[in-house]
């Protein structure tokens, strides 16, 4: 497979200052064109949504807000570098399902 360098930082004007376009042009780094109402394709996302689902795994409730930081605190901890490393490598995936849906909805 061809690897494709990019970054997935928006790159929508009102959100992009020209010195941050400009250090990514100086950097030789590509950055995809993200129109503002595109699928969100964004890696984080994924990570947070598996993180709530640990979270809502747990037997009883938070007593407070507290409790909810703390098992939030213990659920980010059991990250692994694995798991980061296989949701960076899906990126080409997760790009080419939003080309071949026109911009439309996809399974991620």
């Amino acid at each position: 497979m061809k690897k494709i360098s990019f970054s997935n930082r928006i790159m929508i004007p009102k959100h992009t200052s020209r010195r941050a376009r400009e250090w990514f042009e100086e950097h030789k780094i590509n950055v995809l064109d993200w129109p503002a109402q595109s699928p969100d394709i964004n890696v984080i996302e994924h990570l947070w949504g598996t993180r709530k689902k640990k979270l809502q795994a747990y037997k009883n409730p938070p007593k407070g807000v507290w409790e909810l930081w703390e098992r939030v605190a213990v659920e980010w901890g059991k990250i692994t570098a694995e798991d980061c490393q296989k949701l960076i490598e899906s990126m080409p995936r997760r790009i080419e399902a939003v080309i071949k849906a026109k911009g439309g909805q996809t399974k991620y």
